[in-house]
């Protein structure tokens, strides 16, 4: 019996083009929980928002956040739902414009 292919949502996928126009931070999770370990460090370096926040569970998982003026957000909610976003509103014009951003920190 052959498999059939899982649909791409071109919502998510126009949702994933947007941030990749957002700012990235890579950390690691470390003894908290992810969500934890990305909110520490959101108030450790004063990170304003919008965001995305890459955070390493263990070697084979990383979870993603976004970081918005509302709060913190599952990255892939946000990729479905990115027009309830006002910052990303503002995106959408400049990302024909400028390159993807991404920052690495330890």
């Amino acid at each position: 019996m052959a498999r059939r292919r899982k649909r791409k949502s071109r919502r998510r996928q126009e949702g994933r083009r947007i941030l990749e126009h957002v700012p990235q931070y890579s950390i690691e999770s470390g003894q908290d929980k992810p969500v934890t370990a990305a909110r520490k460090f959101i108030q450790a370096e004063g990170i304003v928002p919008p965001a995305l926040l890459l955070v390493k569970r263990n070697e084979h998982t990383t979870d993603r956040y976004f970081w918005a003026e509302k709060g913190l957000f599952g990255a892939q909610y946000v990729e479905e739902n990115h027009f309830l976003f006002p910052s990303l509103r503002q995106l959408i014009e400049a990302s024909a414009e400028k390159p993807p951003m991404v920052l690495q920190t330890g």
